[in-house]
């Protein structure tokens, strides 16, 4: 799915840093200086590697670029992509349709108690998650529930 997405030389650095720590592929690097934070989408499989034993790569990286950095494992399924992007937020449903006008959405029904983190502060895992959608499966809106 990451066919057409262009990477910048920043973001290129970006990855070959955290793969050569890590050894985890990455399909995706997004920059967000806005926020201070690295987002990577890796390979299925690819988030323990990635993360270390005791979370030591993603320290390292931290210490390393100055930045927070977030993983998100990369799935075919959008269902099962969305359920992986608002993780650690227990999702009970995802449901996926389209609109009289063609365009997807998503309506993520989340645990009650997990709504807060699934939303984030100010609403940026929410914004996060809608971007990730739009980029990988062309689905406009995503409205958590």
């Amino acid at each position: 799915m990451t066919s057409g997405i262009k990477f910048t030389s920043t973001e290129m650095r970006y990855i070959a840093l955290f793969e050569s720590i890590t050894s985890a592929t990455v399909k995706d690097c997004i920059i967000d200086e806005e926020q201070g934070r690295v987002l990577y989408v890796v390979s299925p499989g690819h988030v323990g590697v990635a993360i270390g034993r005791g979370g030591r790569n993603i320290r390292t990286l931290e210490r390393m670029t100055g930045k927070k950095q977030e993983i998100i494992e990369y799935s075919d399924d959008p269902a099962q992509f969305i359920r992986n992007a608002l993780k650690p937020a227990v999702v009970r449903e995802v449901r996926i349709s389209e609109r009289a006008d063609g365009k997807s959405i998503a309506v993520v029904t989340v645990n009650p108690h997990d709504k807060g983190v699934a939303i984030g502060k100010n609403g940026r895992n929410a914004e996060r998650l809608r971007f990730l959608a739009k980029r990988y499966f062309q689905i406009e809106n995503v409205s958590i529930t």
